[in-house]
């Protein structure tokens, strides 16, 4: 059983819950690797750059090989020189790569657990409906001292949240859908919604059982 801080009805209270379902250790490694290949996956991969066979410039030998008391040199596209071509450079490349679906699964239990472990999880109701309100949810996560790097994560899409937090800098929303082992860890907080703690704990307990 671990603490989890509770906002409900405008103030903030703390539960005991049964995390369990999130695993009882963390594999480094599994959680290691999904975190490089999300981050690798996320690259753009489009660096370039050229070769002394792609740079402008002309192929006559600039003087004599010999009797001038000068290095030998064939070509202004030498790398030795300034605008020349550069030697074995970068060029654009795919860096992504995939996991198996059951490994990723594990780490983002494992993820998931470390936040329950280190008690940075909390669980908020009270989230703006009818419109977006950028005051009224930095308040909750204020209220919670969560307002420094949070990751809001909702049951399904909630456009007036989303709309509410996109400015707010180190603070993200993610739908239970979309969430990955990197999102978790990428802030210091999670905090859930009541009806996407219900889902992932069956989720998970599912995965358990």
């Amino acid at each position: 059983m671990v603490d989890v801080k509770v906002f409900q009805g405008g103030s903030v209270s703390t539960k005991q819950v049964d995390a369990g379902a999130f695993g009882a250790k963390v594999l480094g490694r599994t959680l290691k690797d999904a975190l490089v290949m999300y981050e690798a996956n996320a690259r753009q991969g489009t660096v370039h750059a050229k070769t002394r066979a792609m740079v402008r410039g002309g192929n006559k030998k600039l003087w004599p090989q010999k009797h001038t008391g000068r290095a030998r040199m064939g070509t202004n596209k030498s790398p030795l020189w300034p605008g020349g071509g550069r030697i074995h450079p970068p060029a654009p490349r795919d860096h992504s790569f995939a996991m198996p679906k059951k490994a990723r699964r594990v780490a983002l239990r494992n993820a998931i657990f470390t936040k329950f472990r280190d008690g940075e999880v909390a669980i908020a109701e009270g989230w703006p409906t009818e419109k977006p309100s950028t005051r009224t949810a930095v308040k909750i996560l204020g209220q919670l001292g969560m307002g420094q790097s949070a990751t809001v994560v909702t049951d399904g899409l909630d456009r007036n949240l989303y709309l509410s937090l996109r400015n707010v800098p180190l603070v993200d929303v993610a739908r239970l859908d979309d969430l990955n082992a990197r999102q978790v860890l990428l802030r210091r907080y999670l905090v859930l919604t009541p009806a996407a703690y219900a889902a992932l704990e069956q989720r998970f307990a599912q995965t358990a059982s």
